[in-house]
């Protein structure tokens, strides 16, 4: 009896390890099974990323920060007051463009009097004129007359000396008249071109002063779309440039992934199929989405300095095409994906 005992311990040590080693190959060659199937029937990538649109939030005016109203990673509205500028310096260069303005204005007023003034010299100048060619017509009648009555001894020599020097001097009077009337009129045109000019002026000057209010505007400083702050880049006091970066909003309305698929894979892949979505930050969720477009050209190909096979030693590498897939149901997740989040993408065959 204790012999038979003693064999039965003997024999489950024995075999104990056997069946250990059989489990753990069983489970192993299940496992390998199980992602050989998964190989055989899916497309899958893990170079894939959350994406959201950044809208980049820049100055249009260089200053003094006044003050800030957002702080990082906070929800903001569109048409929320994020920042004001100081504009003080704007304002007193508004008040002294609408003073130049004004000073315009002026202008224009005197160059439309002395418009006026030269129409009404005009107007006399020909008045003038009419009256000299009428002095004229009745010189040349004197003198036609007196001439016939001093070839009959009807009058002195004195008489038709007087006559001829009145027909002289109205014929000089008539060309400085016609001078003035010419004089005038050009006058005029010039005055008028420098009403025109005067009006040009201050027409660029009101220009300037909308151009200022508009600078003025610039100073309040607002969000242009719903999201979240990322890390602001200026404090109060700091004094920035035209074109600086200040903010960026991460658009949360709008969620995709995309995913960087081989070349090799892309013949299994086409518009409207339905993908798996595992994001490592969330392995529990299941998360369905479908591709709405692929790109036309690898991901390379838009890098900073694109390769060229022509040039140098040619070395094959796979290249990668970016692949865009929509986020079904995205409403259901927006509160958990973040942008940059990485993605396992799986598409069945």
């Amino acid at each position: 009896m204790n012999t038979a005992s003693a064999k039965e311990p003997k024999d489950e040590k024995k075999f104990l390890p056997r069946i250990i080693i059989s489990t753990v190959v069983l489970i192993g060659l299940i496992f390998l099974v199980k992602e050989v199937w998964f190989a055989i029937h899916h497309e899958e990538t893990d170079n894939a990323q959350v994406e959201m649109r950044l809208v980049p939030i820049l100055s249009r005016v260089s200053g003094y920060v006044d003050k800030i109203y957002a702080d990082d990673y906070s929800l903001v509205k569109k048409g929320q007051l994020l920042m004001v500028v100081d504009s003080s310096e704007l304002v007193l260069q508004l008040q002294e463009m609408q003073a130049d303005y004004s000073q315009s204005l002026s202008d224009i007023d005197n160059a439309k009097a002395s418009l006026v003034n030269a129409e009404a010299s005009l107007s006399s100048s020909k008045g003038n004129l009419e009256v000299i060619r009428v002095r004229l017509e009745k010189s040349i009648a004197d003198l036609k007359r007196d001439k016939s009555l001093f070839e009959g001894n009807a009058i002195t020599q004195k008489q038709l000396d007087d006559t001829q020097s009145t027909f002289d001097v109205t014929t000089m009077q008539l060309k400085t008249s016609q001078i003035d009337v010419k004089v005038s009129a050009t006058r005029l045109t010039v005055l008028s071109s420098l009403v025109k000019k005067a009006q040009a002026q201050a027409d660029i000057k009101n220009s300037h002063i909308d151009q200022q209010r508009l600078k003025l505007s610039y100073c309040r400083i607002y969000a242009t779309a719903d999201g979240k702050l990322g890390k602001r880049n200026v404090d109060e006091g700091q004094f920035i440039q035209a074109g600086a970066p200040l903010f960026t909003i991460v658009n949360t309305q709008s969620q995709w992934v995309v995913a960087n698929f081989k070349e090799s894979q892309l013949k299994n892949l086409e518009v409207g199929k339905i993908v798996h979505l595992k994001i490592d930050g969330y392995p529990k969720l299941d998360i369905q989405g479908k591709i709405s477009s692929l790109s036309d050209a690898t991901g390379a190909k838009f890098s900073l300095l694109p390769p060229d096979n022509a040039t140098g030693n040619f070395v094959k590498v796979t290249q990668r095409v970016p692949v865009r897939i929509e986020i079904l149901d995205e409403v259901n997740y927006k509160d958990v994906l973040r942008a940059g989040m990485s993605v396992v993408v799986s598409v069945p065959l």
